[in-house]
């Protein structure tokens, strides 16, 4: 929920939205046409349409640098699914280029055009902390180690040109996004509704979590406050561990959890991305947007899931 006014931002104005058909950014880009802005998609090829889109292409760095001169607001977004495949070393560098040289060119792109954009908003994640058991981590704590935690910190600094251009530059460190249509929460649907889901590891590991409503209305109030820049946390207040996610998802489709998987098996299945992803232990705060007034719609985790899954309380 927006607590400041939206109007912060002029209804007048053009925001460029890369990743515009992900998870997160189709989202965003219907809450934003909803209320009568002008979005550019920024796309990896020609645009059928012109007037709706700019050619933005990392892999060959190919930037309609004219038409950025258009745009007042950036929020990039894109970036290879983290998830979507197993850690070869080829995996891993389409991932890093995905974010540092595809953030680095935009950066400079914006950086060099005379009339400039007021603010980038630009992804990062909760990564960037990496596995720090039960420690309470806020915008002020250092980066970790790990794969993630480089690419995170790298990701951000990446964003440097806009920053020294004096565009205002939020890095936004998202958390794990539960949606019903896509992400994580999606992807483990299936075992839990056939009884299949379990603790993962000794599930002790913290989970920070953020619906997707959330982490829409929490671009919209970053938008929309002109003093936030620098790191943002996006996530929900009540991080959880593992062993609560899984007992309270299991609770709201009424299906028991008794069918672990030990670290072992996630090491062997899915090998550094199992225990990046799967047994690292993130513990993190929104203290940025608690202390600029943003109100959270899904504060605790029985609830966000209940209204994603759209179940009873039973």
């Amino acid at each position: 929920m927006i607590e400041t006014d939206a109007s912060a931002v002029d209804p007048a104005s053009v925001i460029a939205v890369s990743g515009s058909t992900g998870l997160v950014g189709s989202e965003l880009v219907a809450s934003l046409t909803s209320d009568g802005y002008k979005v550019l998609r920024l796309v990896r090829h020609e645009p059928e349409d012109a007037e709706s889109g700019i050619c933005w292409d990392p892999a060959t760095g190919r930037v309609d640098a004219d038409r950025l001169a258009e745009v007042d607001v950036v929020v990039h977004l894109a970036g290879e699914n983290i998830a979507a495949r197993r850690w070869s070393a080829a995996q891993k560098t389409r991932i890093r280029n995905s974010r540092v040289e595809g953030t680095r060119l935009l950066c400079e792109a914006l950086a060099r055009r005379e009339r400039r954009a007021s603010t980038l908003i630009c992804a990062s994640a909760i990564g960037y902390y990496g596995d720090r058991g039960d420690q309470w981590l806020d915008e002020s704590s250092p980066p970790g180690q790990g794969f993630l935690a480089e690419v995170c910190r790298d990701w951000e600094e990446a964003t440097a040109a806009a920053r020294d251009a004096g565009i205002r530059t939020v890095n936004l460190r998202i958390g794990v996004a539960l949606s019903a249509q896509g992400g994580a929460l999606h992807k483990v649907l299936t075992p839990f509704r056939l009884g299949l889901g379990g603790v993962i590891g000794r599930g002790n590991q913290y989970m920070s979590w953020i619906t997707l409503d959330d982490l829409v209305g929490a671009i919209r109030h970053v938008l929309a406050n002109e003093f936030l820049s620098g790191p943002v946390n996006a996530v929900a207040p009540h991080p959880v561990t593992n062993r609560q996610f899984t007992k309270t998802l299991g609770r709201v489709l009424s299906r028991p959890t008794i069918f672990p998987m030990p670290a072992l098996a996630a090491r062997i299945a899915f090998g550094q991305m199992g225990d990046e992803l799967l047994l690292a232990s993130t513990r993190v705060r929104p203290s940025r947007l608690d202390e600029s007034g943003y109100r959270f719609d899904h504060v605790e985790l029985e609830e966000a899931l209940r209204h994603l899954l759209d179940t009873k309380g039973r």
